[in-house]
């Protein structure tokens, strides 16, 4: 497994800059990696949803994409720019989830408590599948705004409903809400907690941090919060989310420290993730899923987002190129893959269906959007240069500098 993920990397960091300017990506080049090297492909990495070395990447690399999402935005952040991102993060999602268990019920056929974990499961969005895109300076800043702050967000916000249909599918009822009720809300309090104090600690007369050890404070505020929320048995994701936007609140330098670091342990982490979860796709994986769960797969990519977001962004004073790329730019992405493996893991009577169809949804969503950002963030450069024939004469000017007469 080491040797595998690091001989992928080695070749990811070469390839690179060749991916960020063409249709190529290094996220889907591990997915396809893992595939090539997955059991029931050639053999070389002996992989299975129930191997610990799945469930540990799974908890580590999500706990560490939601802390570093959550140190994206920021209260001050969101209060600053809300609009765009509240109508899709309080209709988009919402609606996203709803129509995406509507299709999974009348057209794969699952029951509606396991329909509505789906939905919840493929609602979130991930940028890195549209980095091009959010990159891109030329592209309308409300519009980059827009899809970063959606996709830092709606990881935390879809997590407690994929909680909640997961409980509700394993027969929990209402005898375990309660428990439930209080992982989450543990979560949210440590999560909260133990950055401030920690911010509130370093700031005080008594300490300080050197240069050279700034950047780990934020990383061993995410350790404690990791280390408390597994002791108590709270909930580990919600507490990852409100510690990032703890920290992005009452800590700016400690934000702006971690930034570039924390970045880079966080993309270490999902690739690795992204390595294992391809490891559990193969051909007879794939064969496995009957036409209803393509039809399925292609719908809940071309028109659930379009469906969820046009609704969303009536009287926005978005243009209609704007909206189109909001539109297709939700890719399915790690926080899914995750969520996904935390479905197969958990038993329930429709687990492996409903990985399947996460699975392969992600699969087709990493193709198609890693491979057409570029282009899409390319048709808005081109919108942005003047043509020459549109920019006024340049006026002649004296010797002086003065302009002519």
């Amino acid at each position: 497994m080491l040797l595998a993920f690091a001989v992928v990397l080695l070749l990811a960091v070469l390839v690179s800059s060749l991916a960020h300017r063409t249709v190529l990506s290094t996220a889907a080049l591990f997915l396809v990696a893992g595939f090539l090297l997955g059991e029931k492909t050639t053999g070389v990495l002996h992989l299975h949803a129930d191997s610990p070395v799945v469930t540990a990447f799974a908890e580590l690399a999500l706990f560490a994409v939601l802390f570093t999402d959550g140190m994206r935005v920021g209260w001050q952040d969101l209060r600053s720019a809300w609009r765009l991102p509240g109508r899709a993060l309080g209709w988009g999602l919402p609606l996203t989830l709803a129509i995406t268990a509507l299709l999974a019920h009348y057209i794969v056929g699952l029951p509606w408590p396991e329909a509505l974990l789906l939905g919840a499961v493929l609602a979130p969005t991930d940028p890195v599948f549209a980095a091009a895109l959010v990159g891109n300076e030329k592209v309308p800043a409300r519009l980059r705004q827009l899809l970063n702050v959606e996709s830092g967000v709606n990881d935390g916000l879809a997590l407690p409903f994929v909680i909640l249909f997961l409980g509700i599918s394993q027969g929990s009822g209402d005898l375990h809400l309660d428990e439930l009720g209080t992982e989450l809300a543990f979560g949210v309090a440590i999560g909260i907690a133990v950055p401030w104090l920690a911010i509130k600690l370093e700031q005080s007369r008594f300490f300080s941090a050197s240069a050279a050890y700034e950047p780990l404070n934020a990383f061993a505020i995410g350790l404690v919060v990791l280390g408390l929320a597994h002791s108590v048995h709270a909930n580990l994701f919600l507490a990852a989310f409100a510690a990032g936007v703890t920290v992005a609140t009452f800590g700016p330098s400690q934000r702006k420290a971690f930034g570039e670091f924390g970045e880079l342990v966080a993309e270490l982490l999902k690739l690795a993730a992204l390595l294992v979860f391809g490891a559990l796709i193969s051909l007879d994986f794939l064969g496995d899923i009957p036409w209803t769960g393509w039809v399925f797969a292609v719908l809940a990519l071309l028109v659930v987002r379009p469906a969820a977001l046009a609704i969303s962004f009536i009287r926005s004073r978005l243009s209609p190129r704007e909206q189109l790329a909001a539109m297709w730019f939700g890719p399915k992405g790690f926080a899914s893959v995750v969520y996904g493996l935390l479905v197969l893991e958990s038993g329930i009577a429709e687990a492996d269906t409903i990985f399947h169809l996460v699975a392969l949804t992600i699969l087709l969503s990493v193709l198609a959007h890693s491979s057409t950002d570029t282009v899409i963030a390319r048709s808005f450069d081109q919108q942005s240069e003047t043509p020459q024939w549109h920019e006024p004469p340049e006026p002649s000017r004296g010797a002086d500098g003065t302009p002519g007469k």
